[in-house]
């Protein structure tokens, strides 16, 4: 690729927050490349084990990283800066991301960009258009977090609601667990609830005030379900598995939608975005612009890869944070909340 360095922005991002490592190239606010490394092993455990993530990330980032550059046409030189995911994540997984990336910018001599995780999922809506407007809210799900964040610019957002205990990815995945479906399973549950009645089984939508979500006492009442009904029937769970999943996974999606749409009532703000890993559910993604439809909504989600962790929201990101040299300093450390 011919460029002009002084002129164009070229940055190479690494994500390594948790189980999946990721590189993305971007030229000019335009995503060239974006390539992913899932973890596989963590299946046997049924659930992500941290040091097993990161010694897999030490082997899975150079070939990931070298494989978006060749994608993208860009050779390393040519870079105008380096940029990481700071956190959140877990720690170990963090510190290989981030020790590569002060290492690479390092040895090129161009500037090193912390990126928040959380940020990133709520940015990935300016990689391809449409892009919302400001303000907006931005319902942002994941297996780690549960938020509506109230964008007025790039980087102005706050917070008006979040959960108080745990967040709905984790509440699909161990809704999953206890069905006997492997890690990962909230894919598995929207995959068996297509074919699945949503209110064969009926279970309590939390009643939290204002904002705020929670699903502690959702999985609670779901096991006490399972076991009393297994209890009377083996063979319950396989008898009614697409039923199950689709009553359990509408109650969820039931409590998000309730939120977003007082959060709208209360804010007056119209442009509504949805981001995170949970995104990716065909029925939430359903609901979202259901709701829309039915509110005069404008509503905004990002294209399946750009839901789940992935490279490209951390470049986009940087992209903004470098044209106001928001840089990093070379002792800067991840962080794990």
């Amino acid at each position: 690729m011919t460029t002009n360095l002084q002129q164009d922005i070229i940055i190479l991002a690494v994500e390594s927050s948790c189980d999946d490592t990721a590189a993305a190239v971007l030229y000019n606010g335009k995503i060239l490349a974006n390539e992913v490394a899932s973890q596989q092993i963590h299946e046997l455990y049924g659930g992500i084990v941290p040091e097993l993530a990161s010694r897999a990330h030490q082997q899975n980032i150079l070939p990931v990283v070298i494989m978006a550059l060749q994608k993208a046409g860009v050779d390393k030189k040519e870079l105008s800066a380096i940029a990481f995911t700071k956190g959140p994540g877990l720690i170990g997984s963090l510190m290989v991301g981030c020790s590569f990336a002060k290492s690479m910018a390092q040895a090129l001599n161009v500037p090193l960009i912390g990126v928040n995780h959380m940020q990133a999922h709520v940015m990935a809506h300016f990689i391809d258009p449409p892009f919302p407007a400001f303000p907006f809210l931005c319902l942002t799900v994941s297996g780690g977090h549960t938020q509506i964040v109230k964008m007025s610019d790039y980087f102005k957002g706050e917070i008006i609601g979040k959960t108080i205990d745990d967040a709905a990815g984790e509440a699909f995945d161990k809704a999953a667990k206890m069905l006997g479906l492997p890690y990962p399973g909230g894919p598995l549950i929207d995959k068996y609830a297509q074919s699945g009645n949503p209110k064969a089984f009926l279970f309590p939508v939390p009643q939290i005030p204002d904002l705020d979500f929670s699903f502690s006492g959702l999985k609670t009442s779901f096991l006490y379900f399972i076991q009393k009904q297994v209890g009377l029937n083996p063979n319950f769970i396989n008898e009614n598995l697409a039923d199950l999943c689709a009553s359990i996974q509408f109650t969820i999606i039931k409590h998000l939608i309730k939120k977003i749409v007082l959060a709208a009532q209360k804010t007056g703000i119209k442009h509504i975005a949805l981001a995170g890993g949970v995104s990716a559910n065909s029925a939430l993604r359903k609901a979202i612009q259901e709701e829309g439809i039915k509110n005069g909504w404008q509503t905004y989600i990002p294209a399946f890869e750009y839901c789940t962790d992935n490279a490209a929201m951390i470049a986009i990101t940087a992209f903004y944070k470098y044209q106001n040299f928001d840089f990093e300093e070379m002792n800067t450390a991840p962080f794990a909340r």
